[in-house]
């Protein structure tokens, strides 16, 4: 008897919706490498984007090459993304500004439970 053991998910994973992955295919169709959003509650969407791109930029620099895709999306979409984080590849997993966010963003805490 085998026991067949699944990749685990991350909790952030499962609240993905068919609207954020629409904003993950039009972000990745614009070039950007890896995007992964998920909603967090009914009034807010999260979005992280890792690529090449950013290293070096300031977050202006990086907001400026983000929000012309983003404002293709549906107005209600847009005003759901409260949080926007844009992270080059050498920033992920490492102590600095951004990792206190990505930590929240990973492991999503939950208010209420």
């Amino acid at each position: 008897m085998s026991i067949e053991v699944k990749d685990r998910v991350s909790e952030w994973e499962t609240k993905r919706t068919a609207e954020t992955r629409r904003i993950e295919d039009r972000l990745r169709e614009a070039g950007f490498e890896q995007v992964d959003a998920y909603r967090f509650n009914p009034a807010s969407i999260r979005l992280r984007i890792i690529d090449p791109k950013f290293e070096g930029k300031k977050g202006s620099e990086r907001q400026d090459l983000v929000f012309p895709v983003i404002d293709t999306l549906p107005k209600k979409t847009r005003e759901d993304i409260l949080l926007l984080l844009t992270l080059a590849p050498s920033e992920v997993g490492k102590v600095n500004r951004h990792a206190l966010i990505n930590l929240e963003f990973e492991n999503p805490l939950t208010i209420g439970r």
